[in-house]
């Protein structure tokens, strides 16, 4: 069963890195991370780097698409070869799923139109101007695409994906492997239960990033 993680320079790591963690435990599984070019990508922070092994032409017909986000995401939001992966992949996907701002992506390649679907909170209008209906949900199954909010969120979604494709025992001994037992210091992981202002230095943080093109 391949899975692949189409990466790219500037990439959130766990949106990739946590997804992969799950799937790539699961029985019969082949992780696959691409790119355009092959070879490694800077992640958004810069001080990490991934290995894409392959070029998306590696991998046309996937079992299992997993599109992760970051702040490259903009810089592909019109990139005829990710996007044109992306519709092809989805063609013939068993399921085609994304990670915080990787919904971006699906949304610039049509694949959201008139569906539900979550990303990064502060990313929700762009992905309403994709033709999506956002919501602050965690993880959203649509059909066969599954969209997760914000970075961590991919643990959950792959576990979830996980339990669909080989039944919840397997997800459960996964989950029990990473021991994903998430109990957070603080309720602050969403805007919803986050104090108002660590939401609104956020959000101006990244209104200032957008604006300097960081």
């Amino acid at each position: 069963m391949d899975i692949a993680i189409p990466i790219f320079d500037r990439i959130t790591a766990l949106d990739a890195i946590g997804p992969y963690e799950v799937l790539s435990r699961l029985p019969g599984a082949r992780v696959r991370f691409l790119a355009p070019t092959p070879g490694p990508v800077r992640t958004d922070n810069r001080q990490l780097a991934l290995i894409a092994d392959e070029p998306l032409s590696a991998v046309p017909r996937p079992e299992i698409v997993v599109v992760p986000g970051g702040f490259g995401v903009r810089a592909l939001m019109t990139s005829a070869p990710m996007l044109d992966w992306i519709r092809a992949a989805h063609e013939t996907s068993l399921w085609t799923t994304s990670v915080c701002t990787g919904s971006l992506l699906l949304g610039a390649a049509g694949l959201l139109k008139d569906l539900e679907a979550t990303t990064h909170w502060g990313s929700l209008e762009q992905l309403a101007a994709l033709g999506a209906r956002p919501t602050l949900k965690r993880v959203v199954v649509q059909g066969k695409v599954i969209t997760a909010a914000g970075v961590s969120s991919g643990i959950d979604m792959a576990l979830m994906l996980a339990a669909r494709i080989a039944g919840d025992d397997v997800a459960q001994g996964i989950q029990l492997s990473i021991e994903y037992d998430p109990q957070p210091p603080f309720r602050a992981g969403s805007p919803e239960t986050a104090p108002p202002h660590i939401v609104e230095r956020l959000r101006a943080r990244q209104r200032e990033r957008l604006a300097a093109g960081a």
